[in-house]
């Protein structure tokens, strides 16, 4: 029996250059399930990033091979339309499409924490906040910049892309710095020094809630629970907005960032998964 993929529409092709398709995964030409890919073209360098956005296969033609030939396919569409590497999000509660990932080689990059929110947390004694100033903002900014440049690398995407994409985040999540709205930019003070900083967005949405973009202790500081208590910060700054979820995003090489979630009752969302293609 044979697995292929047949067009539903057509191509859908955007001013950016993004482009996009359905298919049906057909066995003998018997429809068994669904497939959606997108090609979007790469910040910085020649390609493009394919990703498969939908990927299903109903219950009768499950557990015969019938998703991974489905991937395997999709990948060489993508392959087709320029595409140098792959990527795949996957929800957390969707165990056998987790192995099925693995298993075609897709390594994991980064994952997306959330938490119920139901009351503000206590800040440890002698930890304050204040806002981070215009005049602080450039240094943070570079600090912020090179930190994301460096975990992106870190998962294997190439520097030029990971420069490329900060620079465009930087520009669309705080045009106006520390003034762009809906933005926090914090600084946590412990008994009089500055020890950590935060940045939360407040109405992300995200089931009614904020997301935390970064979280940074001074090295200096570090093994104390500053980073705790900022998150603490955040989690109270979004109940006091009218929030009542919090998410996040933890690279994967960061274990020590993700005890600390993991610690503070963050669940996984969404995990993220990389593949390049030969």
């Amino acid at each position: 029996m044979t697995t292929t993929l047949r067009p539903v529409e057509p191509e859908h092709l955007l001013r950016d250059g993004t482009r996009s398709r359905s298919y049906d995964i057909c066995v003998n030409s018997r429809v068994v399930g669904g497939v959606r890919l997108r090609a979007e073209p790469e910040l910085a360098g020649p390609g493009s990033v394919g990703r498969i956005d939908r990927l299903a296969v109903e219950e009768p033609d499950r557990r015969r091979g019938r998703a991974t030939v489905a991937a395997l396919a999709g990948e060489e569409v993508l392959r087709g339309w320029g595409c140098r590497r792959m990527w795949v999000s996957v929800p957390a509660t969707a165990v056998a499409a987790r192995r099925l990932a693995q298993a075609l080689g897709y390594r994991e990059t980064n994952c997306h924490l959330t938490k119920a929110l139901w009351a503000p947390p206590e800040l440890p004694p002698g930890t304050t906040v204040r806002p981070l100033t215009e005049e602080e903002f450039p240094a943070w900014s570079a600090a912020s910049h090179a930190q994301f440049v460096e975990s992106c690398v870190a998962q294997g995407l190439d520097r030029d892309h990971a420069e490329a994409r900060s620079r465009s985040d930087f520009a669309e999540l705080l045009p106006d710095g520390p003034a762009s709205s809906d933005v926090l930019l914090l600084v946590a003070r412990h008994r009089g020094q500055d020890v950590g900083t935060l940045w939360l967005a407040l109405h992300e949405p995200v089931d009614r809630g904020g997301f935390v973009y970064a979280v940074a202790v001074a090295e200096e500081h570090r093994g104390r629970g500053h980073g705790r208590a900022l998150m603490h910060i955040a989690e109270r700054e979004v109940l006091a907005a009218g929030g009542s979820r919090l998410a996040l995003n933890v690279f994967a090489h960061n274990t020590t960032a993700r005890a600390l979630y993991d610690g503070l009752g963050y669940e996984p969302m969404l995990s993220h998964y990389a593949k390049a293609l030969l």
